[in-house]
């Protein structure tokens, strides 16, 4: 029985010296402890080298995915054909298929197989000479780079390079946009004032300055092809009384000059943007859909490659861009931001304020998950973008309802919006702090108030007094009407407020000292009322019989 053996520097076949000791799968382990035993159990027949790392990364690819690779084919046709008779043991059955298919070579693959796999794996340096393990190792590890690099399949179509340049250039160029446009208008400026409140657009502006020229030609321009009718007889009728000065034929030269300038900046920037639109779609199709292009450039740009950027969290793209705010409010120990460059989406640019915070998060969320599609992922369609933000847009209509309809109990009717009330954050100025006039002690109104308590508590004990002492039935039915009258007269008199006349303190206890008195004196004979001689009858007719 042969036996092949792939290791990192080539290809290894053995011959197997006692097949017996295979059939005992638990104890074939033993036989490997010491490489003096293992050369007793097999014995290295041929050994083909790699050339390069190269030819290393081919053959390992094509191992892994199962296929009959060129060197090995080479190998097994140079020395395993010569004796077709053997069986050949080998690790991967996939590979054994494709081996007997094409080179007609009975493969076996057994846990005895595995076993001896391994032991030779254990005793490779004692069974391979010429081999150190330094060098082994080595070849091992840039193998492994390789393959994990080959695994990923770089495309060049994949390269983000390309946008992060774009994205810096197309910033750079609005920036140098904005300045030219400005610099111009106010040039200018000096001899046509009037044009620059007129035409708002700054392309259609340095087009129409190129166009026109000095201001006495308008008359005679025709600038439709630029401009609409009614802004074209505008300009026209401004142009005739305008209040710009007069400057000379060198110097319109050099502004016409500079309009060239902004008008071939501008189509340049829109032919940039387009590039920029296909790369995104082709690089990150579902965190296009999700953010946008500009977005989505930026946010690449600023985490240095797709690939890093897949790396982040969702709590860090939310706030990829606002790193300043957030190491300030930490330091300062304030609320951190709710958003970086993620605000700039469309999504999150059509929410009210109160829910940009809510909406932030969750397409951060959304777009964190596109970006490790698009980066590691080996569709390249978007599909995945475009429900996620199906999904957020229902999202976002439901809570932009639920700030105007709150669903009651039922879920059918509306709940009563709260009436709406305005509380001012003005505060009132208090005058009475300017005032110079002395003030009472405190002592004295302590005082004050101490007397008036005391003199209500009795007065309410002998209302009490009075409400208990009712008269009775008898006595009720014997008051006359005019006694009644002169009661309820009194009590208006006593019921009328002290506040009405302004009394010293010591008047006021002595004149509710006589009104108790009179008060008392009134209950006093509604006590002692006399009593008829009819009911003193009963009375003594009722003793007589309890007598008897």
């Amino acid at each position: 029985m042969l036996v092949l053996f792939e290791t990192a520097a080539g290809y290894a076949i053995f011959k197997v010296l006692d097949e017996q000791k295979l059939q005992q799968v638990d104890s074939l382990w033993k036989e490997f402890e010491t490489p003096e035993k293992a050369n007793k159990v097999v014995k290295l027949k041929h050994f083909e080298k790699f050339q390069d790392t190269t030819e290393a990364l081919a053959a390992a690819t094509a191992m892994v995915e199962g296929k009959l690779g060129k060197s090995l084919k080479k190998v097994l046709k140079k020395v395993v054909a010569k004796e077709a008779h053997e069986q050949l043991a080998i690790t991967d059955a996939k590979l054994g298929g494709v081996i007997k298919e094409k080179l007609n070579l009975s493969c076996v693959h057994s846990p005895a197989v595995a076993e001896l796999m391994r032991g030779i794996r254990n005793q490779m340096e004692g069974l391979i000479t010429g081999l150190p393990a330094r060098e082994i190792s080595a070849m091992s590890l840039g193998l492994a780079h390789s393959l994990s690099r080959y695994k990923l399949k770089f495309s060049p179509d994949k390269v983000d390079t390309m946008i992060v340049q774009a994205i810096s250039l197309l910033d750079d160029l609005d920036k140098e946009l904005n300045n030219y446009i400005m610099r111009c208008r106010e040039w200018y400026g000096w001899h046509f004032p009037e044009l620059g409140k007129i035409i708002t657009d700054n392309l259609a502006y340095c087009k129409s300055v190129r166009k026109i020229g000095d201001r006495t030609n308008v008359a005679s321009m025709d600038l439709s092809d630029i401009l609409p009718e009614e802004i074209e007889a505008e300009v026209k009728l401004a142009a005739e009384i305008s209040m710009g000065t007069e400057v000379s034929e060198e110097d319109i030269a050099n502004i016409m000059h500079l309009c060239d300038q902004v008008i071939d900046i501008s189509e340049y920037r829109s032919q940039l943007y387009d590039y920029l639109k296909n790369r995104m779609m082709a690089i990150a199709p579902n965190l296009t859909v999700m953010v946008g292009e500009l977005v989505g450039a930026r946010l690449i740009s600023h985490a240095g490659s797709l690939l890093n950027l897949a790396k982040h969290p969702a709590s860090t793209v939310q706030i990829l861009g606002a790193e300043k705010a957030l190491f300030r409010a930490l330091k300062t120990r304030r609320d951190t931001p709710k958003y970086g460059l993620i605000y700039h989406a469309s999504l999150v640019g059509q929410t009210t304020a109160k829910n940009k915070g809510k909406i932030s998060r969750m397409l951060a969320a959304k777009s964190a998950l596109a970006i490790r599609y698009d980066a590691l992922g080996e569709d390249t369609n978007a599909e995945m973008g475009v429900e996620n933000r199906a999904k957020l847009e229902a999202r976002l209509r439901y809570l932009e309802e639920k700030g105007i309809r709150r669903i009651s109990g039922s879920g059918k009717a509306l709940a009563r919006a709260d009436k709406y009330q305005h509380k001012s954050d003005v505060k009132v100025y208090d005058p009475s702090g300017d005032s110079t006039l002395p003030t009472v002690s405190k002592k004295r109104k302590i005082e004050e108030v101490e007397e008036g308590e005391e003199e209500e508590k009795p007065v309410e004990a002998k209302a009490k007094k009075v409400k208990r002492e009712s008269p009775t039935e008898g006595e009720a039915e014997t008051e006359t009407p005019k006694k009644k009258k002169k009661k309820e007269k009194k009590a208006e008199e006593e019921s009328k407020p002290e506040e009405e006349t302004a009394i010293s303190p010591a008047e006021e206890t002595t004149k509710k000292k006589k009104k108790e008195k009179k008060r008392a004196a009134e209950v006093e004979p509604a006590e002692e009322a006399p009593v008829s001689p009819a009911e003193e009858t009963t009375e003594k007719k009722k003793k007589k019989k309890k007598k008897v």
